[in-house]
């Protein structure tokens, strides 16, 4: 078990003018609080807390973030409360604890919406301070270390939760020990099949590699000797969960990987960077396309260094990152090197560039209409590859791989974006969906007439992008909803002599409103136009009100409206509904027929009701989200649904009877039916029948496979 001493003797060692009384305090205060307590590898439990406290003091951190490493399970745990912990070691120690216990209480459910509501209470609970966020890189960094006493399902739940959120954390803020130890121990438990093999296959193979290894590092030291060049070289083995994700990108097996070695150059400043490169080049043929040039296009997190790959003495591929000892360290510590080579006075966590993009998620996650919109915006953040493009005045510019102009356009500001017209690309005019490639210098064209459609989410990559974009569409959309809403309340009022207008400027519609539970007339009004309510029945409850006790014209109205109004072929929909919601204009789509028993979807048509279908119809990938709500069957399966089935039966006398036999035995009736003779001696028929549920059709398509000239016969859709 790590001792306080220990703690205490690294941070003096980065920072001579500490409060290690503090630290000291929160260690006695701790140790108390957790007295008796045993982990479940039986060290006692103060042995996790010493942990994290340990990696913080190595990561340098200061003493509030320690002191919070030391006592950040004390309230969740133990009798301690927030309260104390503020009153003794003050509001900044007790806030960065407040911020883990949160994060700690949240329950991350396999399920993905729920999932991301709460992935969206953890990054509040982080934006108020982001040393919240390191004390619990630190804590699920010891805990990894020691799932193997956790049991199976325990150990992939907390390994799969590790992989998705914490290490891309972790990699975003530059921790990239943090990053690989966590990565390595989550691949543990979540392929221990592969993580084995890979272990086994480096084992076996470590002799030969040793020697590879020491032979590049002496090779590399004498060039920099014999060139006057003062530097230090390393070489590993990349760490396991990078190789496997080189194995899976490349489709290679163990013995066909040849790049999984690395080298390090440190070097005093940036022109030996650059003069180390041109010697490496020089000496071993480099890899076309594997070099990258992080010194002149920084990573957002803030690393800097130059990689290359090139072909070793040996014929196998290695690759060599060169970079300066202040580089390194910032490449090691990540954001933590703020803390760790600070000057005097103490840093500002809310003013780190690193934390801009964690902000700006706290900023947007407002922002985002659900959690799954809110998890998709997330994941792009996190899981993503870089582009370094240029603006015209050379500014450098991170986005995603894959990024377009219109991300671009975004990226520089909001406004830029909603008014993108056009884009040049080293001068040249592109369509807005290019993807960008490093080094492109990006001109953005702007007319204060262009506004965002829809077609723009199929062009960008960005999280920011896209939230803007869908921002400013459901901004319209609703404005669209509140105009149709009004003008269809306004003349189905006219029909039975109600002045709808009159009614909202004398308060009448407000008590409309509040007796059907909508915050506003303009909430009531926009229903109406995003199909979720009808204005027959909004005019009844405005009727009442104005006629207390009166039998309403539009409950007449509609009583006979069926008889006047009823369109021929409108098909029924009596069958669906909507949890929570009544009077909403309904149909069946067309494109799919769904007929009870089928899982269905709804869809809000603009103007034209929710239309119902199919769950795997093909059209409702292709349907915007937002517009998607959940329906249900009623459980009334008395009356015929139409449904369309397809036949493909060798051309024979007497086939279409037989199939008709069978149909009038089943009491199916047939609506339509097409048949088709083809140039091979076969036919298709396409029939729509009246069904009462999908068991009956199901059975119907077992009856007719049955029969001899009888190929094939499926449930078609349109389309197919």
């Amino acid at each position: 078990m790590i001792r306080i001493q220990e703690i205490l003797d690294l941070v003096a060692a980065h920072n001579h003018e500490a409060n290690l009384e503090l630290i000291q305090k929160a260690y006695v205060f701790a140790a108390a609080a957790h007295v008796g307590q045993t982990r479940l590898s039986g060290e006692p439990y103060l042995s996790h807390p010493l942990a994290v406290a340990h990696r913080l003091a190595e990561m340098g951190f200061d003493e509030a973030t320690i002191a919070a490493g030391l006592l950040h399970d004390t309230v969740e745990d133990t009798k301690a409360t927030i309260e104390e912990i503020d009153e003794q070691f003050g509001e900044e120690v007790a806030d960065i604890v407040d911020g883990v216990t949160k994060i700690s209480l949240i329950p991350f459910e396999s399920k993905e919406e729920a999932q991301a509501e709460n992935i969206r209470k953890m990054i509040l609970a982080m934006s108020h301070d982001m040393r919240v966020l390191m004390v619990k890189l630190a804590d699920r960094a010891h805990n990894m270390s020691t799932l193997d006493f956790q049991k199976p399902h325990k150990q992939k739940r907390i390994a799969q939760e590790t992989m998705d959120i914490y290490a891309p954390l972790a990699n975003r803020l530059g921790l990239h020990r943090i990053k690989q130890q966590l990565e390595d121990l989550s691949f543990k438990y979540l392929r221990p099949d592969l993580y084995g093999q890979i272990t086994k296959w480096l084992d076996d193979n470590q002799v030969v590699e040793r020697h590879i290894i020491d032979k590049v590092v002496t090779r590399l030291e004498d060039l920099l000797k014999s060139n006057g060049i003062h530097g230090t070289v390393y070489g590993r083995i990349k760490h396991k969960y990078s190789i496997y994700k080189k194995m899976q990108h490349l489709s290679l097996t163990l013995d066909e990987m040849h790049d999984i070695m690395a080298f390090r150059v440190l070097v005093a400043d940036i022109k030996d960077c650059y003069a180390v490169l041109g010697l490496v080049h020089s000496q071993w043929k480099p890899v076309h396309g594997r070099f990258k040039d992080y010194i002149s296009m920084p990573k957002a997190n803030g690393y800097q260094s130059l990689h290359t790959t090139v072909i070793g003495p040996e014929g196998e591929r290695i690759e060599i990152q060169i970079r300066t000892e202040e580089m390194h360290r910032q490449a090691e510590h990540g954001v933590a090197s703020h803390w760790l080579y600070k000057e005097k006075g103490r840093v500002n966590p809310k003013d780190l560039e690193q934390f801009s993009w964690l902000r700006e998620i706290f900023e947007r996650q407002r922002d985002e209409a659900d959690s799954k919109e809110f998890m998709l915006s997330l994941r792009l953040d996190l899981f993503k590859d870089e582009v370094y493009v240029y603006t015209p005045h050379g500014d450098v510019k991170e986005l995603p791989e894959g990024a377009t102009p219109l991300d671009f356009a975004f990226h520089i500001h909001t406004k830029v974006g909603h008014h993108c017209a056009g884009a040049k690309v080293n001068g040249k005019l592109v369509p807005l969906g290019t993807p960008l490639k490093n080094g492109d210098t990006v001109e953005i064209v702007t007319d204060s007439s262009r506004n965002p459609n829809r077609d723009w989410l199929k062009m960008v990559k960005t999280a920011k992008a896209r939230s803007r974009i869908q921002h400013y569409l459901r901004t319209e959309e609703r404005a669209h909803a509140l105009a149709l809403g009004r003008d269809m309340l306004e003349k189905e009022g006219r029909k039975v002599s109600l002045n709808v207008a009159r009614a909202v400027k004398e308060g009448q519609m407000a008590i409309v409103a509040q007796d059907m539970n909508f915050d506003s007339v303009d909430d009531l009004t926009a229903a109406v136009g995003y199909a979720h309510l009808t204005p027959r029945k909004i005019l009844n409850k405005l009727y009442a009100v104005l006629h207390p006790g009166e039998q309403t014209p539009a409950a007449q109205a509609a009583e006979a409206a069926p008889a006047k109004e009823k369109e021929p072929d409108k098909p029924r929909t009596e069958g669906v509904g909507i949890s929570g919601v009544d009077g909403v204009l309904m149909r069946f789509a067309k494109c799919c027929n769904p007929v009870p028993g089928d899982p269905i979807i709804g869809y809000i048509s603009r103007g034209m009701g929710v239309s119902v279908h199919r769950q795997d119809c093909p059209n409702v990938a292709n349907m915007e989200p937002e517009r998607l709500l959940s329906v249900h069957w009623n459980g009334e399966e008395d009356k015929p649904y139409e449904a369309r089935i397809y036949i493909l039966c060798r051309n024979e006398r007497g086939v279409l009877a037989q199939v008709a036999q069978i149909l009038a035995k089943d009491g199916v009736n047939i609506t339509t039916l097409t048949t088709k003779p083809l140039v091979d001696g076969r036919s298709d028929m396409d029939i729509t029948v009246e069904v009462r549920n999908v068991a009956q059709l199901y059975q119907l398509i077992d009856e007719l496979r049955k029969l001899p000239p009888i190929l094939e016969v499926i449930r078609a859709s349109d389309g197919e």
